[in-house]
């Protein structure tokens, strides 16, 4: 019977031993651990200059006009942030809340030597890098005179500049121009 008492202790104190054991394995295989890292995205930011040809800021109000006129508006887009960037901007016409095209009242001097026009954009044909502006993308608007006739007494015609840019870091271009980089917004 002593045999039989020591045997069952002998059993009992290694199934105890082997259930420590299995513990401390289930819990090796069942750590679990939270790491958690911080990406910050880069902010791009930039400033649409729209200056006279005597350096002056042009008029919010806007100007008096008459058919044939020429207005100096020249248009410039300034990289404020810390980050270079492809830029592209689009020139949007109009009269009293209506959309017009171009040809209907405006024309402009793009500056082809560094603006591209591609499906209705215009892309500087480089990087802007930080704290640089780039060159102008028109100069003045001549005001069609054969377009504005009587129909236009008394509106309001408009001339807006949107830009948008992309980042040029790690977006390379897939044939060279910039309107193929990569993050373009939809319209």
């Amino acid at each position: 019977m002593e045999r039989i008492k020591l045997k069952l202790l002998s059993i009992a104190s290694v199934a105890i031993v082997l259930a420590f054991l299995g513990q401390y394995t289930h819990a090796y295989y069942q750590t679990t651990n939270t790491s958690t890292n911080v990406v910050t995205s880069g902010n791009i930011q930039f400033k649409i200059h729209e200056k006279t040809s005597q350096g002056t800021d042009f008029p919010e109000e806007g100007v008096y006009i008459i058919p044939g006129d020429i207005v100096s508006k020249q248009v410039s887009i300034e990289n404020v942030c810390e980050h270079p960037f492809y830029l592209r901007v689009k020139v949007v016409y109009g009269v009293d809340s209506q959309v017009l095209s171009a040809e209907d009242c405006f024309k402009l001097n793009i500056n082809e030597e560094h603006w591209m026009l591609h499906d209705g954009w215009y892309y500087y044909k480089g990087i802007v890098n930080p704290q640089e502006i780039t060159p102008l993308v028109f100069s003045h608007v001549e005001i069609v005179g054969a377009k504005v006739d009587n129909r236009y007494i008394g509106k309001t015609l408009t001339l807006t500049v949107k830009a948008q840019a992309v980042q040029s870091e790690n977006n390379p271009l897939n044939d060279g121009n910039t309107y193929s980089a990569l993050g373009w917004p939809m319209e």
